[in-house]
């Protein structure tokens, strides 16, 4: 319709400018919305309150978390600065025994990457899961002999275990130990997932004899190529934790991990510029108790919220009963923003790395 035919185009250029104003408002009280990323980052502490996970691992929040100690016997806190070594009791729990029994298999010890933040939430830089305690990071560097610095644990970059072009596993690198290390993370019934490179996946089937079983956990992704990421299930106390859904019963060595060996996987993002979910996400985009798990009252130290094998004062806290099933999530049907990650800084630090750029 031509507007200068019409007797009196007013009435329609005024509708129009009320429109776009409207926008424009929308669009600036959106704008003007405190990320979430933002007010979980500035956290430095839990609050001592029954531990429990809200919501889904890439859009939720934690209460209760504690802290895995920065140094054990067997295992050392990488990049402590960027205090993400929070988590749920059971998956800080869940570390400590992985450290102790792969010392055991012969695995020097583990250097332990992002867990949480102290109450989870979107991260300002890096994953976009780890929101609800039940993600960790371990690299695959073993642990040195001698005591890593502060100053080492900052700046030690971790080792590339994957060939970039062929994305095949070094040969050079990669051992027996390894494996070990992967089945005995599997071994676990609370872990769910265990993301690795689709390089390190293929080593896998190539090479595990006997039972195989713990291999469908294995699930190949892009990234993971020095450090592997282990998922913990919903916890009981969490009513509101939505869980994934079950990975399938085979070995996930057939067309699935084929396709990870074609072109398309690796072909440049037609999007690269898309800004990432965490970077959008205001507190109205996360489950409604997010809210009250940022404004809980910190914990009287960092000391009482530190794991000391089930002594510290968050895991004391009775933590509630579930009042329903688990809801399940399939990661067929999440948005692709989901799952996205920022790139890889250049300093060494273990982040997933996406689907390539241009």
């Amino acid at each position: 319709m031509n507007l200068r035919s019409l007797p009196d185009r007013k009435p329609f250029l005024t509708a129009a400018l009320a429109l776009v104003t409207l926008a424009a408002l929308a669009a600036a009280a959106i704008s003007a919305e405190p990320r979430a990323k933002d007010l979980f980052g500035a956290k430095r502490l839990p609050a001592v309150v029954p531990a429990q996970s809200f919501g889904f691992y890439s859009k939720g929040c934690f209460a209760g978390g504690v802290a895995l100690p920065m140094e054990g016997p067997t295992w050392e806190v990488m990049r402590p600065s960027r205090n993400r070594r929070w988590g749920h009791p059971a998956m800080i729990a869940l570390i400590e025994k992985l450290s102790r029994d792969a010392a055991a298999d012969g695995w020097p010890g583990l250097l332990v990457g992002d867990i949480s933040q102290p109450r989870g939430g979107p991260m300002m830089t890096g994953h976009a899961s780890h929101q609800i305690g039940l993600d960790a990071d371990i690299w695959l560097t073993p642990m040195p002999k001698r005591p890593l610095s502060m100053a080492q644990r900052e700046s030690m970059s971790a080792t590339l275990m994957v060939d970039e072009k062929t994305h095949l596993v070094k040969d050079a690198l990669w051992t027996p130990a390894h494996t070990r290390l992967l089945e005995r993370a599997a071994s676990y019934p609370e872990v769910e997932r265990i993301l690795v490179n689709p390089g390190i996946k293929k080593e896998l089937c190539d090479t595990v004899t006997g039972d195989r079983s713990w291999l469908r956990k294995i699930r190949p992704f892009w990234g993971h190529d020095y450090h592997f990421h282990m998922r913990i299930g919903c916890q009981p106390g969490s009513p509101g934790c939505k869980g994934q859904e079950a990975t399938p019963a085979d070995d996930g060595c057939g067309k699935p991990l084929a396709w990870w060996f074609t072109e398309e996987p690796w072909r440049p993002n037609k999007n690269p510029d898309a800004p990432k979910a965490r970077d959008l996400m205001t507190m109205a985009n996360l489950p409604k108790e997010c809210q009250a798990v940022l404004a809980a009252t910190d914990a009287p130290s960092l000391a009482a919220v530190t794991y000391q094998g089930g002594s510290a004062a968050a895991v004391a806290v009775a933590e509630p009963q579930p009042t329903e099933p688990v809801e399940t999530i399939s990661s067929g049907a999440l948005p692709a923003q989901a799952s996205a990650f920022a790139p890889t800084p250049k300093i060494g630090i273990p982040l997933p790395r996406p689907r390539p750029g241009n």
